[in-house]
């Protein structure tokens, strides 16, 4: 069996088994934490940090999370809400005035969180090294009119949710999403994780190895997240860089009313906003059922989303409980293991149980 290092509550011994079981499988190299109140009862990982398998993957080792990402952006956005800063409900307009251009003056801040806004890609042709270029993706959304009524349909906005959120946070606070994150967030709770990766990390990043197959073609290439562009880049959608100490540590401040380690990020009202329902129904993009809240999938009262390739988080706030699981070896969810998260969710429920 794979050799899993780090610490692990006795009645999270699940949670190891699944690990090993997934870095003897289909696994190179991850890593798995479990909050409880704020606690991480679980802080593991192992197997490798390179395809061939020769640097292990150590406690310190990163990776790109992708979409895990937007679960961050989205915590900049709930306590600027809370803080009285930023009107969930109000125009995006209010904030951006030229967002309001080609019939865009009612769409909501929340649409914008919720995938709702009907701006899922853009109508110009945009390449990954656009991505770049803020002021570049950014003005092309601002100009763009809606693919549909905003507020009325969900359609995944895989890449441009970062951009349109995170220019909201610019410009309420006038930093970059990856600033305030670093200054408000991430700093205070001492978490490892960075959208805009210093080049002080570079040593401790696990290069991203793309899936077996390619079955979901987009905009990026995995091994787009290999390259230093992408690295000091803020895409606040997609180019978070972390591990699952650091994920969990982050968006356990939901699950536990907003406090974490002595550290006040929300109120337990700022929390409960997450779990507005603001679609409910099949997204036209993902073409699945979905319930989106404000920047998280929805269920019960838990909140959650995960990365191409298979890292996640989720948030229980009934359980004050806390999984995140992040790894270098992309898979498709369809493929044998590419439930790995889940996996590891279900093996983090039966220790809460035990």
């Amino acid at each position: 069996m794979a050799e899993v290092r780090g610490v692990c509550d006795e009645r999270f011994e699940s949670v190891r088994e699944m690990l090993a079981a997934t870095l003897d499988g289909p696994d190179v190299g991850a890593s798995v934490a479990v909050y409880v109140d704020g606690e991480a009862v679980v802080d593991l990982w192992g197997g490798y940090a390179d395809a061939a398998r020769t640097v292990p993957w150590e406690r310190d080792t990163i990776v790109n999370v992708w979409s895990t990402t937007k679960t961050m952006t989205a915590l900049c956005t709930l306590i600027l809400a809370d803080r009285g800063e930023l009107d969930l409900d109000a125009p995006v307009a209010e904030y951006w005035p030229e967002f309001a251009a080609a019939g865009k003056g009612g769409v909501l801040v929340r649409h914008l969180l919720s995938h709702t806004a009907g701006l899922p890609s853009w109508d110009e042709p945009t390449t990954v090294e656009d991505l770049y270029d803020w002021p570049l993706v950014t003005a092309r959304l601002a100009a763009q009119a809606p693919h549909w009524e905003p507020g009325t349909v969900a359609g995944y906005h895989s890449l441009t949710q970062g951009f349109l959120v995170g220019e909201v946070v610019r410009r309420v606070t006038g930093r970059s999403p990856g600033t305030f994150f670093a200054e408000e967030v991430a700093g205070p709770l001492g978490a490892d994780f960075h959208i805009r990766l210093p080049a002080e990390h570079d040593h401790r990043v696990a290069p991203v190895i793309p899936p077996p197959t390619r079955s979901h073609p987009t905009l990026m290439r995995p091994e787009d997240a290999n390259t230093t562009a992408w690295r000091r880049a803020e895409i606040p959608a997609a180019s978070g860089f972390g591990n699952a100490r650091s994920i969990g540590l982050v968006q356990s401040v939901l699950a536990c009313g907003g406090t974490v380690r002595g550290v006040r990020l929300l109120s337990e009202a700022g929390c409960e906003r997450a779990l507005e329902e603001q679609f409910r129904g099949v997204d036209r993009i993902l073409n699945t059922p979905v319930r989106w809240g404000m920047g998280f999938r929805l269920e019960g009262r838990t909140c959650f989303w995960g990365g191409w390739g298979g890292s996640l988080v989720l948030s229980d706030l009934d359980a004050r409980m806390t999984v995140s699981f992040a790894m270098n070896q992309m898979l498709d969810q369809s493929a044998p293991g590419g439930d790995r998260s889940l996996a590891a969710v279900l093996a983090a429920y039966e220790g809460l149980g035990a």
